[in-house]
């Protein structure tokens, strides 16, 4: 996690590199489903890079809830 970068910016570049799409399809407000690659497969490969790049583990429940960018980050920012 880099400081100098918002929470945001960083949780987008995450979900590119997982997904394998550029950033610009990465919105703000991006959810599962909003993009082919971001299936229930491509949200496992989400899941393992935001343990990666985050330093957090994400459990079998709060997989299921993290849907979103705004899910994510606001998840992100209480750990």
């Amino acid at each position: 996690m880099d400081i100098n970068i918002p929470l945001i910016e960083q949780v987008q570049a995450a979900l590119a590199e997982a997904l394998q799409t550029p950033i610009d399809e990465i919105s703000p407000e991006l959810a599962l489903g909003d993009l082919p690659q971001w299936d229930s497969m491509g949200h496992m490969e989400v899941m393992m890079v935001l343990e990666q790049k985050f330093g957090i583990e994400i459990n079998a429940d709060t997989i299921s809830a993290l849907i979103s960018v705004p899910a994510i980050c606001d998840y992100i920012e209480k750990k």
